[in-house]
């Protein structure tokens, strides 16, 4: 079994501001508030949460190669 690093630092793509956050286990994280400027970070397109999109790693299930932490690999994200 791999090792699953639960520390993510997610920077904003908009001010480039980064903060270590821990990453939820049990649930996905569809938002994220940048302390930096305000902005309301979503996830990308064809990821399934913020730390898949802007962390230096991504998110516990897709570590494990489970696929993604919220929805199928075919459902899509409303931005």
């Amino acid at each position: 079994m791999r090792t699953v690093e639960l520390q993510s630092t997610i920077t904003c793509p908009s001010c480039g501001h980064s903060k270590t956050e821990t990453m939820p286990t049990d649930a996905c994280q569809w938002f994220y508030d940048c302390e930096g400027c305000g902005t309301v970070l979503r996830p990308r397109e064809g990821d399934c949460c913020v730390f898949c999109s802007y962390g230096t790693n991504k998110c516990p299930p897709v570590q494990q190669q489970q696929g993604s932490c919220c929805a199928p690999a075919s459902a899509s994200i409303a931005n």
